[in-house]
């Protein structure tokens, strides 16, 4: 049995949702977690204008309300000509993957979602993304440095596994990130959609397994 993830680091209500997810871990040791990036906006092109950041700014407000993890609202706003792409930092997931197949995802995921909401660096970027990542594997164990980080993120098997994951999400049928879906006997079975407290994500877990 294990849990399956679908998110995008750059997604405000997943970030909101790690704390959540990191605690169901915590409370299911014995369950092993995949993490699948969605794509979110994977190869966006579009400008982040002003009201682009004022509909951003609003949903970070929501995600910190119910939460309450922080967010650098001035760091988005100071952002001047910012392509909201997700792939960059997506690709990077995938990448702390192959090189460190045994570490815990989840904190590298959290990692770069702390980069961008409450550091403020951008995430587009491969050498930033490179320090973040090679930082966060370096902090569960895994000796990577930014470069070795970096020439993986720009392989081209590693961009090619990125689109696999996004299509991967969507032949799963999710619509919205964050979505859970929890694993047994290698049958799918969707415990949620969207941000939920850690409490309502372990009574609908235990309600799907109980009825399946």
């Amino acid at each position: 049995m294990k849990f399956v993830l679908v998110a995008d680091p750059m997604c405000s209500w997943c970030y909101g949702f790690g704390k959540e997810m990191t605690t169901l871990v915590e409370r299911y040791p014995d369950i092993s977690l995949e993490i699948v990036v969605g794509g979110l906006r994977a190869g966006a092109t579009d400008v982040l204008d002003e009201s682009g950041k004022r509909f951003r700014l609003e949903h970070w407000a929501r995600v910190e309300q119910s939460s309450g993890l922080p967010f650098n609202r001035e760091g988005l706003r100071a952002r001047k000509g910012f392509v909201y792409d997700t792939e960059p930092v997506c690709r990077a997931i995938v990448a702390a993957r192959i090189l460190a197949p045994n570490a815990d995802l989840l904190k590298v995921f959290r990692a770069f979602q702390h980069a961008f909401y409450v550091d403020a660096v951008d995430t587009t970027n491969g050498e930033v993304l490179a320090e973040v990542g090679a930082a966060a594997l370096s902090a569960n164990g895994h000796s990577i440095t930014p470069a070795e980080f970096l020439a993986t993120w720009q392989q081209k098997d590693t961009i090619e596994a990125a689109a696999a994951e996004f299509a991967m999400a969507r032949s799963m049928g999710v619509t919205s990130f964050p979505t859970l879906f929890i694993e047994k006997h290698g049958q799918l079975r969707r415990v949620g959609n969207g941000y939920a407290a850690v409490d309502q994500l372990e009574q609908d877990m235990n309600a799907l397994l109980a009825a399946a």
